[in-house]
């Protein structure tokens, strides 16, 4: 097969009956070259079975033990062969059968990069494109909504040390590298409420606090720490009341 222009990663571990849905969301993309990557991380659900019987040229599948879902994204870098990477996950889906080839008309003949989109969440709230994006003071790229030129990752790695905010790392280390990402104004993906990095955790500002501080000096962290903690009492705020509601 030709080189594709796109490589879509799915990394996964018993992702059950949506793993279904992200893979056909990408399958029937029309009028662009592209190939899937699912590195499904030794699932038991019959994930792996019904990702075997997947007959197709532009699907390429891996499934073995990993030690999380960083460690699974390298694992499909290495084996894509698509000039710009998406990292999709398992419960999320591309917004409609023309993402990837609005996405190539509107990044032309770029050679290298990243470009950003918006993202919508399954609640109706929705990521908008960065125009003005602030590195300091939280991820400022949504990660199933940005496509990063392969060549990217010959110089760099998702940290597999970290377990929820590698992606921010990987855009500050790009970001201090001198790679300014463009947006796009296109709608990428549709992705799950209630992630890893929304589910409203503390471990997830934490992280982002920890990862901050690599990167910029104490006093400028001081009041993008107080943000993220101020962010995480409002999830948790929200969360609360979403639950006292009545169906």
């Amino acid at each position: 097969m030709p080189t594709p222009t796109f490589s879509v990663i799915i990394a996964c571990r018993n992702p059950g009956q949506k793993i279904r849905d992200a893979l056909q969301s990408v399958i029937i993309q029309r009028e662009v070259s592209f190939e899937v990557v699912v590195v499904d991380g030794d699932s038991r659900d019959g994930t792996a079975a019904w990702m075997a019987e997947q007959q197709s040229p532009n699907i390429i599948i891996l499934s073995e033990p990993d030690h999380g879902v960083y460690e699974a994204m390298n694992k499909g870098v290495k084996l894509a062969q698509g000039s710009w990477l998406l990292f999709l996950g398992a419960d999320d889906r591309l917004a409609d059968p023309s993402v990837l080839a609005k996405v190539q008309d509107a990044i032309g003949k770029a050679g290298e990069g990243v470009f950003c989109g918006e993202a919508e969440y399954s609640d109706g709230r929705i990521w908008p494109a960065p125009t003005q994006p602030k590195p300091s003071h939280r991820n400022f790229l949504h990660h199933q909504a940005t496509f990063y030129h392969r060549s990217l990752f010959q110089r760099f790695r998702y940290d597999e040390t970290l377990h929820i905010q590698a992606d921010y790392d990987l855009n500050l280390r790009l970001w201090l590298d001198g790679v300014r990402p463009k947006p796009l104004p296109i709608r990428i993906a549709v992705c799950q409420a209630g992630g890893l990095s929304d589910g409203g955790h503390w471990a997830n500002y934490r992280e982002e606090i920890v990862i901050r501080h690599r990167y910029f000096p104490l006093l400028r962290c001081v009041l993008w720490d107080a943000g993220s903690f101020v962010r995480y009492l409002r999830k948790r705020m929200v969360r609360k009341v979403a639950k006292t509601r009545p169906e």
